[in-house]
């Protein structure tokens, strides 16, 4: 037995002006009688936001909010998710799941302002996105109520939106024949659904929409100089940059020489797994100019467990818990490291490659004249045979007690010559 559905007076939509959260605008009025309040973030989509003001007014809403996001999102998001060093299962730099929770943060405000009693999303019921849009309700109000179409309407499919669409008057650009599942922003594109659901399919290279293939990028490299203080990047190539306007910048250098495209198979939240292709190309820059300049800055042990904590960092942005104490906990580690990562990093773009052509920084931890191989004042190489005895001495006891060699079927050597204090 179903339940009961709320009673709602008005709800602050969630609204992209794609096909799905475009029939959800009459969908919520013939079902709930209420009035409908279209909420769209401005995160980098560009032209996508060109007239959706006409389109969900259209549609029946009764009021249509822009917020120009796009700085908000930069350094407040994106900034710490690349101080952080996160990324989900070795491949996704976290662009859609790092916008859901500031998206729901401002509908949460919005529907403090407008005297909203509900909120709701786009977001299909075997998604991610319905998980993190419902956690940051939850954590900011959760007073609210979530009203989640997918989850209860009898759509199924890509092709009975776009069936309803047409009962309805909705315009949409989805087509059967090109029925992708698209996200845009500032930080990235993702690509999912239609042929690329088989993840044997090799994607068409029409998919591709941010970034030029490798094959035709230029065939001479371009070298691009990015500067970082305390861990945030501040400029590219001596300019100085907002951060919403240096990953501009970098979108742009990236596409051009074929850099960011990820194609993979994640594990969703939900339990399922996913194919989906990514764009990212000025996140894959920093990504890379960051780890660069934390080589050259971090200690060992304060490296190591960084990457450990990266990969909490990116579960916990994966999963939709961005307003959690632990991500604020490891936000309080992370900065502590950030303030030594100071410098410049030179890469050379090309054709799809990321190649470190330089890093400086005036809190480095390399010293030529303790790396050297010559002979010097600091470092005596004889030093190190009696930290090699030490530090394989677990291996020597192991030997002596003729404990096997994991992998290795070797003949028992004798071993009674030596000593047994």
């Amino acid at each position: 037995m179903s339940p009961e559905k709320p009673t709602v007076k008005k709800v602050v939509l969630a609204y992209s002006g794609g096909l799905d959260t475009s029939i959800i605008v009459p969908w919520l009025k013939e079902n709930y009688g209420c009035e409908v309040v279209a909420f769209t973030a401005d995160l980098g989509q560009g032209e996508e936001l060109d007239g959706l003001e006409e389109k969900a007014l259209a549609s029946g809403a009764s009021q249509f909010i822009l917020k120009d996001l796009r700085e908000e999102f930069a350094a407040d998001y994106l900034f710490r998710l690349l101080r952080s060093g996160a990324v989900y299962e070795r491949k996704y730099l976290l662009g859609t799941s790092i916008a859901r929770p500031l998206i729901a943060k401002h509908q949460v405000e919005i529907a403090h302002e407008v005297g909203a009693d509900a909120v709701a999303h786009g977001a299909t019921g075997k998604g991610n996105d319905q998980v993190r849009f419902e956690l940051t309700y939850m954590a900011l109000d959760p007073r609210l109520k979530v009203i989640a179409p997918w989850r209860e309407w009898h759509i199924r499919s890509r092709l009975d939106a776009l069936e309803y669409a047409r009962a309805k008057g909705v315009p949409v650009t989805a087509t059967e024949k090109t029925i992708y599942s698209r996200d845009s922003n500032l930080w990235h594109l993702s690509h999912e659904g239609g042929p690329l659901e088989d993840p044997w399919h090799e994607p068409d290279e029409s998919v591709w929409l941010r970034t030029v293939s490798p094959l035709n990028a230029p065939d001479e490299p371009e070298y691009v100089e990015i500067e970082f203080e305390s861990g945030t990047p501040v400029a590219v190539n001596g300019r100085r940059l907002s951060p919403a306007q240096l990953i501009q910048y970098l979108n742009a250098l990236g596409s051009a020489h074929g850099i960011g495209r990820v194609d993979m198979v994640e594990n969703r939240l939900v339990g399922m797994k996913s194919r989906g292709l990514y764009e990212t190309p000025g996140g894959t820059i920093l990504a890379a100019a960051h780890k660069e300049l934390e080589s050259l800055v971090l200690d060992h042990a304060t490296m190591q467990f960084k990457d450990l904590v990266a990969l909490k960092y990116a579960e916990l942005v994966y999963q939709g818990l961005w307003f959690s104490p632990l991500r604020e906990a490891l936000d309080a580690f992370i900065d502590n490291t950030q303030g030594p990562v100071t410098g410049v990093v030179r890469l050379k773009l090309y054709k799809g490659n990321i190649i470190p052509a330089g890093r400086k920084s005036p809190f480095s931890l390399y010293r030529e004249d303790f790396a050297t191989f010559g002979y010097d004042d600091v470092y005596d190489q004889a030093d190190a045979a009696g930290f090699i005895r030490l530090f394989g001495l677990p291996l020597k006891v192991r030997a002596l007690n003729n404990l096997p060699v994991a992998g290795l079927d070797l003949p028992k050597p004798d071993y009674s010559r030596f000593k047994r204090d």
